[in-house]
């Protein structure tokens, strides 16, 4: 189709803005979020309770920033399975619904073997885990 690439074309470039305009810290770049005070940060986690583990674990890959393309990817994926092992305990401990704390519960179980055979990688290549 002739238009098909057109529409999908679009979609993309959309997107940045429709990110932009959903709110909370979607839209937001390291230099707003440097600027903000600790009650405007509040603010805007307020009502979620994985905020604080959803920029613990953005700042720490963010941060994660050495050695080449490999050893950066398994650094920035350990923080990223901390991430989602922080906001499993969230809902281990609040969440009403079973089957959400068991899939939590799971989900916490399989990413600390995630983030074991990651660091076991790093120290077969020489490299200190963290």
């Amino acid at each position: 189709m002739r238009f098909a690439p057109t529409l999908a074309a679009l979609a993309l470039l959309a997107t940045p803005a429709l990110a932009q305009q959903s709110g909370g810290m979607q839209g937001m770049n390291h230099g707003q979020m440097a600027g903000m005070n600790h009650d405007d940060m509040a603010s805007m986690m307020a009502g979620n309770p994985y905020g604080q583990a959803e920029m613990d674990m953005h700042q720490k890959m963010m941060a994660a920033k050495q050695g080449d393309a490999a050893e950066m990817w398994t650094r920035k994926m350990i923080e990223h399975h901390r991430g989602a092992i922080a906001m499993s305990r969230v809902a281990v401990r609040d969440a009403r619904d079973a089957e959400t704390k068991r899939m939590a519960q799971m989900t916490i179980t399989k990413q600390e073997k995630d983030i074991a055979e990651l660091q076991a990688w790093l120290r077969k290549h020489g490299k200190r885990p963290q």
